[in-house]
């Protein structure tokens, strides 16, 4: 009898959560969530167990996923705020591209970041315990044909990947639109468009040293980070030791993936891998036009903020004045 009590005691303390992907397991913030899982078992001697669901295999759609989190009917969701522009447009007003000139300023930008995630998503019933700092990759131009200024640019048709990207260049006299990435090599390819404004560090995994020779780094990508989300009905419904663990676990990530995030040697060995592949690598853009990029990014940034409401602006002010201060 005793045994079977305390099987039966240890068998309604465990707990198995759901969470929410919707990265594909190829991706590596899908391993860091993995990893995540993995922690939580370890730190709570199996009490506390996640079931990840990766590449949305539950069926939710990222577009709902903050009211799914907010009627609890999931427990944990892998968030990054530029889905949701339906309910809260201002989170895509957050991060801009243009917002960081070295990528040694986002590590100095990462506490605001995870300050203004936390108390937005809180407004939606939403707990935030930690996430995924992704990697600060190089920006490049990949064009066919040599380009490695602004005003050859002008010259050509370019790829991009936001609305705000495309009235960023626009600003400059540039011709943008926005095409997908799955559809960007055909593109390419096609003469739908001449360059590609694209993650250059991870360019050969989309094939663009097929469609494209030449290559000219612009600035350092602005990646915001994805947060672990726990329902507030979830939250509530642990104990002290489980809520501790969750958040021990996600901060343990969060340091893991800063620690990664600014690679210079990783950098350094994707551009010559780029190069052994055929891609001629231009001279970086200049200072002068780097500073005309930001200046039309930060001008573009702002209308994005103002058309997401008092909340977005207030969010670009609160950014925007820590990238003042870390730049003083």
């Amino acid at each position: 009898m005793a045994t079977t009590l305390a099987a039966t005691s240890l068998s309604a303390a465990e707990r198995t959560l759901k969470f929410h992907s919707g990265y594909a397991e190829s991706r590596p913030e899908a391993g860091f969530v993995d990893d995540f899982a993995a922690l939580v078992s370890e730190k709570s001697g199996g009490e506390l167990e996640i079931d990840v669901y990766h590449a949305g295999s539950l069926g939710l759609k990222e577009p709902d996923m903050l009211r799914i989190l907010q009627r609890g009917m999931v427990d944990m969701a892998l968030l990054y705020g530029e889905y949701y522009t339906r309910d809260a447009p201002e989170l895509s007003a957050v991060y801009a591209q243009g917002a960081i000139k070295e990528a040694e300023e986002h590590l100095e930008m990462l506490p605001t970041l995870r300050e203004i995630y936390a108390r937005e998503y809180g407004e939606w019933g939403i707990k935030t315990i930690g996430g995924v700092v992704s990697p600060v990759f190089d920006v490049g131009v990949h064009c066919k044909e040599p380009a490695n200024t602004l005003a050859e640019l002008e010259e050509r048709k370019l790829r991009v990947w936001s609305a705000h990207l495309v009235d960023t260049f626009t600003r400059l006299d540039i011709s943008a639109q926005v095409i997908p990435q799955n559809d960007m090599y055909m593109a390419l390819q096609t003469g739908v468009v001449d360059c590609a404004y694209y993650l250059s560090t991870v360019a050969e995994t989309v094939s663009l040293n097929e469609v494209t020779d030449y290559e000219a780094y612009l600035h350092p990508w602005a990646a915001a980070p994805a947060m672990f989300g726990v329902s507030q009905r979830t939250w509530t419904s642990l104990s002290d030791e489980q809520r501790a663990v969750l958040e021990e676990a996600g901060q343990d990530i969060w340091e893991t993936t800063r620690a990664m995030a600014v690679d210079p040697q990783r950098e350094a060995e994707a551009r010559a891998h780029r190069e052994s592949l055929g891609i001629t690598m231009l001279e970086p853009f200049s200072d002068e036009d780097v500073a005309r990029f930001q200046s039309a990014a930060l001008e573009a940034w702002e209308e994005l903020a103002r058309r997401a409401g008092e909340d977005g602006l207030a969010i670009f002010d609160e950014v925007t004045d820590r990238i003042r201060q870390i730049n003083e």
